[in-house]
């Protein structure tokens, strides 16, 4: 097994990494988390700025995305279509594009599905920090949602398999 990494954000995505609770911030705290409590789907309507970086544990390089996110009304649901210009180490440009339908079920439980409709991962919102596992014969996804700075919010996917070993950290916020 491998040593754990650190992963080092650019300077560009680390400073909108929210901070603990240090300086009396208390107040303001507490006002985020019940805004996190009264969170619905339809609050991700609309187009968002994204920033990604991708760190690779196995070669060490860096990848970084800068483009949109779009949330829209689809079939119950949430249609989520992201494009953006991804720079590759070394320099190059490559335009990358994502589509996933995010619904809510039972329990108020959001369910992330694959374009194609297969399911993807699923986790309850309405927390600050929710969490969600997808297994991918070999491959192991894993993620922490951060909404504790909403309307600025976060994903962190840590992916590791025989030939996998990188996280994928990806900041939103309004457009």
């Amino acid at each position: 097994m491998r040593a754990p990494f650190a992963l080092v954000l650019s300077p560009e995505i680390a400073r909108f990494i929210p901070k603990g609770n240090e300086g009396g911030k208390q107040g303001k705290v507490a006002e985020q988390m019940t805004q996190i409590d009264r969170l619905e789907l339809a609050d991700l309507s609309g187009t968002w700025i994204l920033d990604r970086d991708i760190a690779d544990a196995r070669t060490g390089q860096r990848q970084r995305l800068t483009g949109t996110a779009e949330f829209a009304a689809r079939d119950g649901g949430l249609d989520y279509f992201e494009t953006g210009r991804l720079v590759l180490p070394g320099g190059q440009n490559l335009t990358a594009t994502r589509r996933y339908l995010w619904r809510v079920r039972q329990g108020g439980r959001v369910e992330v599905l694959f374009e194609d409709g297969r399911y993807f991962h699923s986790f309850t919102f309405g927390e600050a920090a929710p969490k969600a596992h997808h297994w991918c014969d070999p491959d192991d996804y894993r993620v922490s949602y951060d909404f504790s700075a909403w309307p600025v919010w976060s994903s962190r996917w840590s992916v590791n398999g025989p030939r996998k070993e990188y996280v994928m950290y990806s900041r939103y916020s309004r457009s």
